[in-house]
């Protein structure tokens, strides 16, 4: 389960007061909580490309979300911003190919963005998935939340996620649900706004009401699970493609876009048979760490020749550590108030350059998570 722009704190487990996440929570405290995970990238599409490949974005060449206002060599840049491509290399294996090419059925109900059309090459019909369907094939204009005849996008994309997983019970199969919750704009039902009728602020509100739509949601997929006899035999990750909305993400600094915490640290839990409930890891993971942990699981063989930048989770469920150096980050690119810049967290320590001054930021994240002290002058 991949959320849409859900920031780190946005949920129950990882202690939001925001609004009621009880199904989720209830299926992060089965499992295993990872308190320090990431997003591979502050925006969109890299993360998702870095989910679907195991790789950084150097290697798969998804920067960001493409988009006019900030296309490289635009006036406003000081620097020359990275060019961005749109769709994942041909010649790269998916989680989906991965896991269908040893025997799962595999389904998507979501959002793609790495690439267009509704079945050719780029699609993920043409990467792996055997099935997909999103939220303008529902029946949703763009960035739409509901359907003139009421219908909510969440609500019609869990059903359909439901049909296909009720289609393929028998055998093994991986789902990828890419909910368009929690983006913005916003467009609650409106029996669910009212109840947030006291928050300070309309999009506070209509935040909230997104959020407790979504894990209603998710507890509907959980029951059907329980209701064909599955929910002991399967596997579910949870984590969020970037940071959250900057007003929601104290002590955390800045949020989506930015190589700061805020814009790259998120909730994230597994849960399934063999994950020990109620156990907490504190190792930083990313979004590239998905795809060997379920070939693992699958005991499907990681692409000969593709490199994976990521690491196996077994090791955090066993209660040992990763084993990893550094954690990277590579952003290239301008976006709303984003600058081109990198990142590398060794420990607890993380760097940040950034590249229209070459300037760097030396922080400590166990004693400062805030990054409001920068240590680079202190510690050369």
């Amino acid at each position: 389960i991949l959320v849409d722009d859900m920031g780190w704190r946005d949920v129950g487990f990882a202690g939001s007061e925001l609004a009621p996440t009880p199904h989720i929570d209830a299926l992060a405290k089965k499992g295993l909580i990872f308190r320090q995970a990431y997003a591979a990238a502050p925006n969109c599409a890299p993360t998702r490309a870095c989910l679907m490949t195991g790789q950084y974005p150097p290697r798969h060449g998804i920067y960001t979300v493409l988009d006019d206002r900030h296309f490289p060599g635009s006036p406003q840049q000081k620097i020359m911003a990275a060019t961005s491509q749109s769709e994942l290399p041909s010649q790269t294996k998916t989680m989906a190919d991965i896991l269908h090419e040893h025997g799962y059925a595999t389904g998507m109900v979501g959002m793609w963005n790495l690439g267009r059309g509704k079945s050719g090459p780029a699609s993920p019909l043409g990467r792996g998935f055997q099935y997909f369907t999103e939220p303008k094939a529902l029946g949703f204009e763009k960035d739409a939340y509901l359907r003139p005849d009421g219908s909510e996008l969440t609500d019609v994309m869990t059903d359909a996620a439901i049909e296909w997983m009720t289609k393929h019970k028998d055998g093994p199969f991986f789902l990828y649900f890419a909910p368009h919750a929690v983006h913005a704009p916003f467009q609650p039902k409106p029996e669910l706004l009212k109840k947030y009728s006291d928050r300070k602020n309309k999009m506070e509100a209509e935040y909230c009401a997104t959020i407790e739509s979504l894990d209603h949601d998710i507890g509907r997929l959980v029951s059907e699970l329980e209701k064909l006899g599955l929910s002991e035999k399967t596997h579910i990750f949870f984590t969020s493609d970037n940071g959250g909305t900057r007003q929601f993400n104290a002590p955390l600094r800045d949020g989506k876009g930015s190589l700061y915490e805020g814009g790259i640290r998120v909730p994230a839990f597994w849960t399934g048979p063999g994950v020990p409930s109620g156990s907490v890891s504190e190792e930083p993971i990313s979004t590239i760490d998905f795809l060997p942990t379920l070939a693992e699981l699958a005991q499907a063989p990681l692409p000969l020749g593709q490199t994976c930048d990521g690491l196996s989770l077994m090791a955090c469920r066993d209660g040992k550590p990763l084993g990893r150096g550094q954690l990277f980050w590579h952003f290239p690119c301008y976006t709303g108030n984003a600058k081109p810049s990198s990142a590398i967290r060794g420990g607890d320590w993380k760097l940040i350059e950034f590249f229209e001054t070459g300037q760097p930021e030396l922080y400590h994240l166990s004693a400062d998570a805030a990054e409001s002290k920068n240590l680079a002058t202190t510690n050369p």
